[in-house]
This record gives C-alpha cells, structure tokens and sequence, in this order.
C-alpha cells in the first residue's frame, strides 16, 4: 500500500474514532466530558500537523452535513455555532499543533508530552471563550461550566494518549510503517 493511502486510512481511522469518542460521554452542563479529545491528540501525535488536522477536518465536515457524529448525536451546523463550537473547532487546532510538535526534531517522551498537553490547552483557548460568548456567561460561570471540571480527566487522556503512543511506535515496524518512519527521525 503506497504512502498516501495508508495515510488516508488512518486519518479516517481516527476520525471514525472520534466520532466513537463523542459518543462516550458524561453530561455534566453546557460541555459534555467526552472521549473525543483523546483520539484528537492522538490523530495529531500518530499522524502529524498535515494528516492530524485532516482526520479531524474530516471528522468536523461529516458533522457540518448534519451527520450525528457530535457529543449527544448532535450533527449540522447548529452544533458547530453552538456553545460547544468552539472545542469542536480547537479539535482542529489541537491536531495540527500536537502534530506540528511532535514531528519538528528528534521525537521523544518530553517532546510527546509537551506535544499533548500544548494541544489539550488550545482546545479550551478556542472552547472556553466561544462558550462564554455564546451563553453570556461571567469568566467565573464560563470557566466552572467549561474548564476546571475536565482538568483531571484531560490529564488522564494525555497519559493514556502517551501510553498508547508509545506502545504503537514500540510495535510500529511491523504493524505500522509510516508510524515507524516518524519515531525514527
């Protein structure tokens, strides 16, 4: 299988895993806690800036044509302007960003690290103030509905996203080629 495709088969690999991700959920207020964000990080981390941010810009355009691929089965552009609009599109952000780390220098466990807690954050740079925008709220309501509450579970993500990294690339050779060829820089 030449490069370009296996690429476009993990991208909507992760994509279809986001959309699972989204279904994951625990209802807690304006912004569900959701799996998601894992397999953005993810996407990022395995598959770089470029393909990262295409496996999520995939994920983003099957909800915009009304898919239900959103936390709740929430699909259309609704959702997308909606108060949780703006994490939806720091998803974006946050692949291209753990990609666009991850794949600049020597690949590492510090560089992983970084690269998943940098894009984490940009997910609640875009989040937190779309949703505050968007329900009129006080910084102190926004950030108690829209940050704070996701803090520990996010930090339990980005050590899983970790773990699961580095078990692929541990394996990669053999299971996964063009993984291999970015942990070997």
């Amino acid at each position: 299988m030449n490069q370009s495709l296996r690429m476009t088969v993990y991208s909507c690999v992760l994509a279809a895993l986001t959309v699972v991700g989204s279904y994951l959920q625990v209802p807690i207020g304006p912004v569900p806690i959701v799996l998601a964000n894992l397999f953005v990080l993810l996407a990022g981390l395995l598959l770089g800036s470029r393909w990262g941010a295409a496996s999520i810009a995939l994920y983003l355009l099957l909800g915009l044509i009304g898919l239900p691929v959103f936390a709740g089965g929430a699909g259309g552009a609704a959702a997308l302007v909606g108060p949780t609009g703006g994490y939806l599109f720091g998803y974006l952000v946050a692949a291209f960003l753990t990609g666009l780390i991850s794949e600049n220098g020597k690949s590492g466990p510090v560089r992983d690290v970084v690269a998943l807690i940098v894009g984490a954050l940009s997910i609640y740079l875009l989040g937190v103030p779309w949703l505050k925008l968007s329900l009129g709220m006080s910084w102190t309501k926004t950030l108690a509905a829209g940050f704070f509450p996701f803090l520990i579970g996010d930090a339990l993500k980005v050590a899983a996203a970790f773990a699961i990294v580095r078990i692929l690339r541990s394996t990669a050779s053999e299971l996964f080629p063009t993984l291999a060829s970015r942990s070997s820089r």
